[in-house]
């Protein structure tokens, strides 16, 4: 036995050992991940190939950052661990509506409930919790770690993993141990209000083979964004429509609480058992969108006029069962998700625009026949069940020949209802069966997702190992129900189109029903080349695909499932103190799913032809003695490679006329930049902890960058909403530790930058954003801000 095998043994004893202490020393192990322990351990244990392995040993470009470095970077939620995450972008609309992005792999999909899958797969522990709307908005507490797994992650993690899988991994119970922790927050956000947080958990050995580990939380976000006053004269009726009853000072307040309960069985020395429910409610108020119009002259400012609210609230239990059949690891693994969002949100720039610019508001009457308001609101909710099951099953990881395969199961049912409500309108134009909408959208939305998968290793020397994976995969998806108007208000859309009676409860009839299917598999070729024990180079050639799916527009045909391969050369190095890992990479994005507002504001989603991707992503770690600095960037130039036109999934070409009298227009020539992320993001982290008498202090700096992005792929369109400008971020913190308790003062954003994430309008960018301004107001868009400085007081104590 070599040099190498001896050491590369040790590392496999080690990682075995921290592995033990993951499943069931949950505390100890979070603490040993992110100081790297006083007896200068540097493993970092992740599960990125679903198996407990070093950080530095895993083929893949992996970012994690552990339970104690989350609380060190003010970390509270997914949003504010993307800022450290170097190839992830993320675009929020407000708490609970997020969509997250790797590498550049996006399109400017709008979320709608009958668009596309996400590209990112979102993972609680081992399941899948992706929704169409955004991931979920977990409070960040008590996590032993989140992993960002960059590129392709389709054969282990299936749909909606093409572009990369963001895991978010809970400290489990520790069998013998009962102790706990508390910490406090209080926190003023510039030009807003006062927030704060408490939260807390208690692992509690409850016999030699059992554990129980309890966990809450409750955090207040302060607002800062004020609704101001403002009217507007609707021209056909010459109502005047003011917001005197909603004008408030920092009124985009939100209140997030929650628990989670885990509890960890031996059942035996070969068999565990673990079963977890988590739950959290989060309440929204306000607009989380600074407003750019004639009506708004500062920044954190908007004219709302309707009342904008949401809750949403879920639940997740799962069970986790692992053990040994002889010498082979078995791990089964099932889970159940709930989830309800109320929204309510402000519609009448659609209104006032449409009215302006087309007389739409010639349409609006009441039942004596005299004109109202043409104003709009809209009241939704989205009910959302999740059902998975894997198991999984490995060979003894010491082989030279290793394997995994395994079988995949899911279904998410998706109950939309959305009610746009013109107050007092006619019974002669109100959608049958309600009170006031002038448009009812009520759906049922299915997707289901079946997969075999496999993953086979051989040892070719004992420095050179070659991987191959594969999943097969069936998707079926479906979306009936109705949308649209009544019959006496539009001849072609809604009742007008109905085929069958109401299939969805709630709805007055059917006018779609559609279902679409495909099998295929895709693949992923590894090779792995181990230097030594601190260096490692690797090549992978990988795909990932998201499922199609409906067209809720009738006459568009379903789309077709998009794919992203990746050619990836990477390397991860240890140079005793120094870290440095890093990925050069090509990714070809084929079959574009591409969403964007058509036809009466409905979303369209066309396959958009092909984009590429080339970038390179490096992580730069240094610690000595009390020191560490941290440096880690992307660079991506995301481009389409040929000319995406209106009719993107059409063989003509952009300037001629298909047929159906509408002409297929070029959106944006080959060679555009896809939106959304920046070319360059990086961060850098310099922190230095030092004796204070008995206690141990701390110093820390943080820097954030990220760079100009495109808003939108289609050119004019982006020339109406812009560019987003680059922003950089900065935080400080100092604070003392004893072991026992600790305090902590923080400032995040110190210098109080106002960068943009995401921007929207109400309706289509050339009527609601007026560029040639026929209205007379110009149009009216909704920017999405970071956070504004927070600065805040944290303390703790362990038990």
């Amino acid at each position: 036995m070599n040099n190498l095998q001896i050491r590369t043994n040790i590392r496999a004893t080690a990682v075995l050992l921290a592995s033990t202490a993951m499943v069931w020393g949950g505390a100890a192990f979070a603490q040993s991940q992110t100081s790297q322990n006083a007896q200068d351990s540097d493993i970092i244990i992740v599960t990125a190939q679903k198996r407990a392995q070093d950080l530095q040993d895993v083929p893949v470009a992996i970012t994690a950052i552990g339970t104690e470095k989350l609380d060190q970077l003010q970390v509270n939620d997914l949003e504010g661990a993307v800022k450290f995450l170097p190839s992830v972008t993320i675009q929020s609309i407000s708490p609970g509506f997020s969509q997250v992005y790797f590498r550049g792999v996006a399109s400017g999909e709008n979320a709608n409930h009958s668009s596309s899958l996400p590209t990112v797969g979102t993972y609680l522990d081992e399941m899948p919790v992706t929704t169409i709307q955004g991931a979920l908005d977990i409070h960040a507490y008590d996590l032993a770690r989140v992993e960002a797994l960059a590129g392709p992650q389709g054969t282990l993690y299936g749909a909606s993993s093409m572009a990369g899988t963001i895991k978010l991994v809970s400290n489990p119970p520790e069998i013998g141990s009962t102790y706990g922790a508390a910490d406090l927050e209080v926190n003023s956000v510039a030009h807003g209000g006062v927030g704060g947080i408490a939260e807390g958990f208690l692992n509690v050995g409850l016999s030699d083979n059992a554990a129980l580990r309890v966990v809450g939380w409750y955090r207040h976000d302060a607002g800062y964004i004020d609704n101001i006053a403002g009217s507007r004269t609707f021209p056909t009726s010459g109502i005047t429509q003011t917001n005197a009853d909603l004008v408030e000072e920092d009124y985009n307040e939100v209140d997030t609480y929650g628990a989670r309960l885990a509890l960890g069985i031996e059942l035996n020395d070969s068999w565990t058992l673990r079963p977890t429910i988590m739950g959290q409610v989060q309440k929204v108020s306000g607009s989380f969108g600074q407003e750019r119009s004639t009506a708004v002259s500062k920044k954190l400012q908007t004219v709302q006029y309707n009342p904008e609210r949401s809750k949403d609230e879920w639940l997740q239990a799962a069970l986790t069962i692992e053990g040994q059949i002889g010498n082979w690891d078995l791990v089964a693994t099932a889970g159940h998700l709930r989830r309800k969002a109320e929204v309510e949100s402000d519609y009448s720039d659609y209104s006032y625009f449409y009215d302006a610019l087309y007389g739409s508001g010639a349409y609006f009457y009441d039942n004596t026949n005299t004109l109202i308001s043409p104003n709009q609101y809209i009241q939704g909710q989205d009910t959302y069940r999740r059902n998975f099951s894997e198991i999984r099953i490995s060979s003894p990881q010491t082989n030279r020949l290793r394997m995994m395969a395994g079988l995949f199961a899911q279904r998410q049912s998706h109950i939309i209802e959305q009610n746009y409500i013109v107050d007092d309108l006619t019974d002669y134009f109100t959608v049958t069966g309600t009170d006031s909408d002038i448009w009812l959208t009520k759906q049922k939305r299915v997707d289901r997702d079946y997969a075999a998968f496999g993953e086979i290793s051989f040892d070719l020397t004992d420095q050179l190992t070659a991987t191959g994976g594969i999943r097969v995969y069936n998707y079926k998806n479906s979306l009936k129900g109705f949308f649209g108007y009544n019959a006496n208000f539009s001849s072609r859309t809604g009742e007008a189109a109905c085929f069958a009676p109401a299939s969805v409860a709630g709805s007055p009839c059917t006018n779609l029903d559609k279902t679409t299917s495909d099998t295929d598999f895709i693949h992923k070729l590894n090779l792995t080349y181990k230097i030594n024990e601190d260096a490692m180079v690797y090549a992978t050639w990988s795909r990932g695909f998201r499922p199609g799916g409906i067209n809720r527009r009738g006459t568009l045909p379903p789309y077709r499932p998009d794919q992203l391969d990746n050619y990836e050369l990477g390397w991860k190095t240890q140079f005793g103190a120094l870290r440095f890992n890093g990925a050069v990479y090509q990714e070809d994005w084929n079959d574009i799913q591409l969403s964007f507002l058509g036809e009466n504001g409905l979303t369209e989603i066309r396959n958009a032809g092909i984009a590429r991707i080339r970038g390179v992503e490096m992580d730069l770690g240094y610690r000595q003695g009390g020191f560490t600095f941290n440096v880690a960037g992307s660079y991506n130039d995301a481009t389409i490679q040929r000319d995406f036109c209106r009719i993107a999934n059409s063989a003509f070409d952009c300037t001629l006329d298909p047929g159906d009298g509408r002409t297929n227009a070029l959106l944006a020539p080959a060679g555009s930049r896809l939106p959304v992320t920046a070319k360059f993001k990086g961060n850098a982290i310099a922190r230095y902890e030092f004796p204070v008498g008995g206690m141990d202090g701390h110093v820390q700096f943080v820097a954030n960058h990220i760079g100009k992005r495109r808003s939108d792929l289609r050119d004019y369109e982006n020339s109406i909403k812009g560019n987003f400008d680059a922003y950089t971020t900065a935080d400080f913190s100092v604070g003392v530790d004893s072991g026992t308790y600790r305090i902590e003062l923080f400032a995040t954003n110190l210098f109080d930058s106002n960068g943009v994430v995401n921007s929207g309008v109400q309706c289509l960018e050339t009527t609601c954003g007026d560029p040639d301004g026929i209205s007379g107001t110009g149009g009216v868009f909704y920017d999405s801000v970071i956070k504004p400085r927070i600065i805040g007081l944290k303390v703790g104590t362990d038990f």
